[in-house]
C-alpha cells in the first residue's frame, strides 16, 4: 500500500518544499499539479496549478510517462525520471524528478508526491524558463538496490496496422 496522503507532514521536509509537488489524478492520463512549490514553478516561468504535466514533456516521452504514472498507481512504489529540462535556446539542464504514489480516503492511489532535483546548476539555463522536458530514463523500485527500468514501447498497432 502506498502511503495516505494524509499521513504526509510539510514540516518533516521543510528545506524541500520549494522543490516539491503535488499531482491529482483527474483521469487516465490526466495528471494535474494540485500544489507546486516556488523552485519548479521557478523552472518552468509559469504557475503550473491545474496543468496536466504530460504537457511538461516532448510529444514522444508523454505515452512512456503516462505508461510510468499508471504503473506505479498499480504497483504502490517510487518512480525517479532522469530528464532533461530544455529552454527555448541553449543548453539543457539535467535533473532527477522522484514521484511517490499516495492513497486517498477512498483507498485509492489518487496524488503523488513529486520532487525536483537538480544534479548540475541552475545557471546552465542561463536565467531562462524550461520549456520542455525529455526522458533520459525512467526506474521503479520498491528498495534500495532494486531499481528497474520499465519497458519502453517497441510497437504500437491500431486493428492490426502498425503506427509506431
Amino acid at each position: 500500500m502506498a502511503p495516505a496522503r494524509a499521513s504526509i507532514d510539510p514540516a518533516d521536509f521543510t528545506r524541500f518544499l520549494p522543490q516539491i509537488f503535488i499531482l491529482g489524478r483527474r483521469g487516465f492520463g490526466d495528471y494535474g499539479f494540485r500544489l507546486v512549490g516556488g523552485y519548479v514553478a521557478d523552472l518552468h516561468g509559469r504557475d503550473l496549478r491545474d496543468e496536466n504535466i504530460l504537457n511538461l514533456w516532448e510529444p514522444e516521452d508523454r505515452a512512456p510517462l503516462q505508461m510510468a504514472l499508471e504503473t506505479i498507481r498499480r504497483r504502490a512504489e517510487p518512480l525517479v525520471i532522469s530528464c532533461d529540462a530544455w529552454p527555448e535556446f541553449g543548453l539543457a539542464m539535467r535533473l532527477e524528478m522522484m514521484l511517490a504514489p499516495l492513497t486517498g480516503m477512498s483507498g485509492d492511489v489518487d496524488r503523488m508526491l513529486g520532487l525536483y532535483q537538480p544534479t548540475v546548476p541552475s545557471t546552465v539555463l542561463m536565467g531562462q524558463a524550461a520549456k520542455t522536458l525529455s526522458i533520459r530514463q525512467i526506474l521503479t523500485g520498491g528498495g534500495v538496490g532494486e531499481a528497474e527500468e520499465l519497458p519502453r514501447l517497441r510497437l504500437a498497432a491500431v486493428n492490426g496496422r502498425r503506427i509506431a
